[in-house]
């Protein structure tokens, strides 16, 4: 084989291997050390400095964790722990100073000072020093205080005593390199959110969180079971109090809060040694598991079912809030960011702890009990009934009135982002099948109704003659206007339009955002012309397996999803506004669902309820309903598209 590369011809040598020194490494490929350039990264920086301050706590050396944001984006992070060792190692370097400057250098890798550590064992604050536009260390030990600073990793002051202190503890304080993560910010509420969590599942432990002028301050002695209850909020409960279980199993301590209530989704917070598993892993297997086995078991025993009737793992969670902690020795982790828990052994300590403990408190509290089967039982039918009749389970149409300024103010907001928050908005393939279906002439004059940036009524250029939008919103009738002949403002319930004006109406992925959508079906069936023609494009189930199961993952992402529109729901409502000659076209089109759901409506739990209603779909919904998982946890889905070509009687 020749060592010249044949495409471009440049030699390749032992002069073209590049060595990368000291914190090079980080700063080129910031996204292998955190994850992301985005907001994600910068958040991952915060969780590194936080979780090192957790780890002195889990130690028992810290009882305080203090952070400051300002308005510009630095972090200030202190705690009260043992500090970090300032001797100098045999280099001559301060062991501090070392940590912050060199990967892999730290204290978690021998037994002693860290028992359960959640950082990234020598990794976590290089990263940090590395990617931050400026990197302060403050340590207080042993009768003094130690400073030093970096710039973009280079040090800027020597870390060198300066004072005599009483006590001990870190402090941190950096600003993220807008050279790598641009304007991207952390949000503030999910740091309030880890430290209000961290003051649950840490005893003793004081958190306080000041931005702004204004400072929180969090401590509770109420452990997992006050966190449940939280986490409930206003939910109907189906048993009052929290069952909270604890047990230890080969070396692997597990605590456990579980609330039922008469909500449709799960909701279960993970943590290994205090770090939030965001996509679950072995242990939350072990809990599914558990909770599965244990409820179809009493079903069974109490004779509330029949033996041939099947429950489900994913009936018995329904509705569950719960809180998993699991500490454990050197657990293993799906990459440097620690989303997903390997451990096998992990996962099943988890079952056997909380087999035993449910199993005891199912037989000890009989009325709770029966109320929580009986609606995993419920849930188990409903999902049944949705399979053998095509029914939709558990869901509604809802009928109520459209409250249009909701409306406004949602797509007002994501006009702002409208083509960056889903790839099917401008996808040339779906828009081709609009376009394509036209059979109007030359001189057709046609209306794109809810016609959000004008895309779908673009598609028809060149086959019609004039393209009018309508749509509720100012921000989207001025996106539309760069795209079509003329838009008008108005309201789909009752378009501005008299009868018979045009030649053809165009529509697409509306009609599930709609209350009542048999109105404002009447109303494009009012203004087409005889003989016209409407093309609709919707989002549509595969079958009604899989329609339940999408309907909680859109309904989490976008509130106004309202129907769940299966074919025939469509056929069905076309056919009775009116419209003869119905043809359809389907499209396969993949979506990137962390982009889908990166948007403002969606909130950060739901966006991870959404991941785990993936990562936890059941195998029949997988059987009929294609979607990826990479191996570094991000998820794209192939939606089924159809879309309908119809025609007002001439």
């Amino acid at each position: 084989m020749s060592d010249t590369t044949q495409n471009s011809g440049s030699t390749y040598n032992a002069s073209s291997i590049v060595v990368l020194e000291g914190l090079q490494a980080v700063r080129l490929r910031p996204a292998m050390y955190v994850g992301s350039t985005g907001a994600a990264g910068v958040m991952q920086l915060v969780v590194e400095v936080l979780q090192n301050s957790l780890d002195e706590a889990l130690s028992g050396r810290a009882h305080r964790i203090d952070v400051t944001v300002d308005a510009d984006g630095t972090w200030t992070i202190a705690d009260d722990g043992g500090g970090i060792p300032v001797e100098p190692l045999a280099d001559g370097r301060p062991a501090a100073e070392v940590v912050v400057t060199t990967l892999h250098a730290g204290g978690k890798f021998r037994d002693g000072a860290y028992r359960l550590p959640g950082g990234m064992h020598g990794v976590g604050l290089t990263c940090v020093n590395a990617l931050s536009e400026r990197f302060e260390l403050e340590v207080s030990r042993d009768g003094g205080r130690w400073r030093g600073a970096w710039v973009r990793g280079e040090q800027s002051e020597a870390f060198h005593r300066v004072a005599d202190a009483s006590g001990s503890g870190t402090t941190v304080r950096f600003t993220p390199d807008p050279t790598i993560f641009g304007a991207a910010r952390v949000d503030v509420d999910a740091v309030e959110a880890w430290l209000r969590a961290q003051s649950w599942l840490t005893g003793g432990l004081q958190c306080a969180l000041s931005r702004a002028g204004q400072t929180v301050r969090f401590s509770s002695d109420e452990g997992i079971g006050g966190f449940v209850r939280w986490m409930a909020d206003d939910e109907e409960l189906v048993h009052a109090q929290a069952l909270v279980i604890q047990g230890e199993e080969s070396g692997v301590t597990v605590e456990a809060a579980l609330l039922w209530t008469r909500a449709f989704a799960e909701d279960v917070q993970c943590y290994v040694n205090h770090v939030h598993t965001a996509l679950g892993g072995a242990h939350l297997d072990g809990l599914r598991a558990a909770v599965g086995h244990q409820l179809a078991r009493f079903a069974l025993e109490q004779k509330l079912i029949d033996p041939t009737e099947p429950l489900g793992s994913t009936d018995a969670m329904e509705g569950l809030v719960a809180v998993l902690s699991v500490r454990m020795r050197d657990p293993h982790f799906e990459g440097q960011t620690k989303t997903r828990l390997l451990d096998d052994a992990a996962g099943a300590a988890v079952e056997h702890v909380l087999a035993g403990g449910l199993a005891s408190w199912l037989r000890s509290n009989p009325v709770e009990a029966s109320a929580i089967v009986g609606r995993a039982i419920e849930a188990g039918r409903a999902r049944l009934a949705s399979r053998r009749a095509s029914e939709r389970a558990r869901y509604e149409r809802v009928e109520h009135l459209v409250d249009k300024d909701i409306y406004r103010q949602q797509f007002g907001i994501r006009s702002k982002n409208w083509h960056a928050s889903a790839d099917w908005i401008t996808n040339a393939g779906l828009l081709g099948l609009h376009g394509g279906s036209s059979v109007m002439s030359k001189d057709a004059v046609i209306l794109d109704v809810c016609c959000g940036s004008g895309v779908v009524g673009n598609s028809f250029r060149g086959k019609v003659g004039k393209i009018i939008g309508l749509d509720l919103t100012p921000e989207m009738a001025a996106l539309a206007r760069t795209r079509l002949d003329e838009v008008v403002q108005g309201d789909v319930y009752d378009i501005p339009f008299p009868d018979n004006s045009f030649d053809g109406v165009c529509n697409r992925e509306v009609l599930h955002l709609l209350p009542q959508p048999e109105r404002p079906l009447s109303e494009i069936f009012r203004v087409i012309k005889p003989g016209g023609q409407f093309v609709v494009g919707q989002w549509v189930p595969f079958s009604a397996i899989d329609g339940p199961w999408m309907f909680q993952v859109v309904k989490k992402k976008q509130p106004l999803f309202v129907n769940n529109l299966y074919d025939e729901d469509m056929r069905s409502l076309l056919a009775g506004a009116g419209f003869v000659g119905l043809t359809t076209e389907e499209f396969l089109q993949w979506e990137d669902i962390d982009n889908w759901i990166a948007t403002w409506e969606t909130p950060a739990l739901h966006r991870h309820q959404i991941k785990d209603l993936y990562h936890q779909c059941p195998a029949e919904v997988r059987a009929v309903h294609p979607f990826e998982i990479s191996p570094t946890g991000e998820i794209r889905d192939c939606w089924r598209w159809v879309v309908y070509s119809c025609f007002k009687p001439a």
